[in-house]
């Protein structure tokens, strides 16, 4: 690619009054109007004085940003160009929206906690954000894998049971955990002026924002053998819960109501029958976190510590009840039916917390993955060779019921935690860029917001997917962004009628107007 004329024969004019960066925010605000962003931010919001006026436009404006792609108090000028006010009524200007974010205390972020947790709960009602609404899709998709691979296998009986059983299960195993992450992240900012700023455990200067992600399982089962299976796979993360902390906290400060208000949340949005399993790392070993899942009726997956009691547990563990897992470099043996692999797991009864009070301890299972000592291999080879086997241990604790899952499972269950770390880096790679202000409760209203933005371009995403674009469903919002929201955009009106004149050849068109068609209601008359 290179340029067809010289700059010297180039001209620039900022002179268009009709053009806008950013058309996709059109059925993006369609989709946040009608799961009812500004209203519940009006009944739910009580910012005191002049700057706590019309607080859902002000949400709402702030929301629009961050999906177009703000990281800051001064980028909310973008929602003030050329044509915005042909499309969007009421964009409030950065110093109006900075006042509004400064006007907040504690108390009202938790009011927009509650305003985020609502939105969610509607947005999911109108989109297949966890796999609720595409029931019908599933059974299409699993109808037609069984059938093409029945016929390609020409076992004919396998055809009427893969179909029946497809068509029973489509949209999931009604007893497969919805996943709940608990972690922390470390918010970089520079400079002494902001509020709360302190080095934490990352050894960087910043705030601590605690997140709580949640994933469904969509697995179609079938009951018999197929040459090529059904796809099974687990919708893309939502942000359930979030709060801002100091810098300088430690992780499991305050995650015991973090993990009530998740659970409470996840329970909203799938149902109280819906097994729910909570995993963290072993910073949220303790009794509060733990407790307050037990007690919203989830189970847990949580890492420990290395401790005595640890260690004595794992000492109790057979030489033969180790079971090989798939792991780094494993190999499955057809012959055997089962992995070769360095990575083995085994489990042994545990009571978390059992020097506490009996009301305080936990029964569960105890489940170690050992893999060798790789320190002990190097060794080996400069000839300090060792009189045994050393292995290296990681265990964790759970709840989870043996007979939904089994040791291998639970642990390959356990290691996908670290889902929620792609969030934390898609979030930091959007709005968490920065913290914008140097106000505590600003900042910490940025966050419920962002995370308003990023749970919405989400919603948005699954929309948008298509036979023609199916990644955009567990796309990141950057990608979303790209392909669907900064989409320049000429406004024509006629009639008291609005056109948005896109791009010819726009590659993502199809996603783009079906996004369109299904947040409109009626769908649009088609332009001549």
């Amino acid at each position: 690619m290179r340029l067809s004329h010289t700059l010297g024969r180039t001209s620039v004019a900022f002179d268009d009054p009709n053009l806008v960066s950013a058309g996709g925010l059109v059925p993006v605000l369609a989709l946040a109007d009608r799961a009812g962003l500004r209203d519940l931010a009006d009944e739910h919001l009580s910012v005191p004085s002049d700057k706590g006026a019309n607080a859902g436009l002000k949400v709402a404006s702030l929301v629009a940003g961050m999906v177009a792609g703000a990281d800051s108090i001064d980028d909310m000028a973008l929602l003030r160009h050329g044509g915005m006010s042909r499309v969007f009524a009421r964009a409030y200007a950065p110093s109006t929206l900075g006042s509004f974010l400064r006007a907040f205390t504690f108390g009202h972020v938790r009011q927009l906690d509650a305003v985020a947790s609502r939105f969610l709960i509607a947005v999911a009602g109108l989109t297949p954000l966890l796999g609720t609404r595409s029931g019908a899709d599933a059974v299409d998709t699993a109808v037609d894998t069984a059938v093409d691979t029945a016929v390609d296998t020409a076992v004919d009986t396998a055809v009427d049971t893969a179909v029946d059983t497809a068509v029973d299960t489509a949209g999931g195993t009604a007893g497969g955990y919805a996943l709940l992450d608990v972690d922390d992240t470390v918010i970089e900012v520079h400079g002494y002026a902001k509020q709360g700023a302190g080095f934490g455990y990352s050894g960087v200067r910043g705030l601590n924002a605690l997140l709580a992600t949640l994933t469904v399982p969509l697995t179609v089962p079938l009951t018999v053998p197929l040459t090529v299976p059904l796809a099974t796979d687990t919708s893309a993360p939502v942000i359930v819960a979030q709060r801002l902390r100091k810098g300088s906290t430690g992780s499991s400060r305050g995650a015991a109501r973090l993990v009530a208000d998740a659970v409470r949340t996840t329970q909203r949005l799938l149902g109280t029958t819906r097994p729910v399993l909570v995993r963290a790392d072993s910073a949220f070993y303790g009794r509060g976190p733990l407790h307050a899942a037990l007690k919203g009726g989830a189970r847990v997956s949580v890492t420990v510590p290395m401790n005595p009691a640890v260690k004595q547990a794992i000492a109790t563990i057979a030489e033969d009840a180790w079971t090989p897992i798939e792991y780094t470099d494993a190999v499955f043996d057809q012959a055997a039916g089962s992995w070769i692999s360095r990575a083995e797991v085994a489990e042994v009864a545990f009571t978390a917390f059992k020097a506490k009070t009996k009301a305080e301890q936990v029964p569960g299972r105890l489940i170690v993955r050992r893999i060798p000592d790789l320190n002990a291999e190097a060794h080996r080879a400069t000839g300090q060779d060792t009189l045994f086997d050393t292995w290296r241990f990681h265990a964790f604790f759970t709840t989870a019921d043996p007979a939904i899952l089994d040791t291998v499972a639970a642990d390959k269950t356990h290691r996908h935690h670290a889902v929620i770390e792609q969030v934390h880096a898609d979030l930091k790679n959007s709005a968490l860029a920065h913290l914008p202000s140097g106000v505590f409760s600003a900042n910490a209203a940025w966050l419920v917001l962002a995370v308003i933005a990023f749970n919405l371009t989400r919603a948005a995403g699954t929309l948008a997917a298509t036979l023609a674009a199916p990644d955009l469903a567990r796309a990141t919002t950057a990608t979303i962004r790209r392909k669907l929201i900064a989409v320049p955009t000429r406004v024509a009106s006629s009639a008291r009628r609005v056109t948005l004149h896109l791009p010819r050849a726009w590659p993502w068109e199809t996603a783009w107007t079906t996004l369109f068609d299904r947040v409109s209601d009626p769908p649009p008359v088609l332009a001549a």
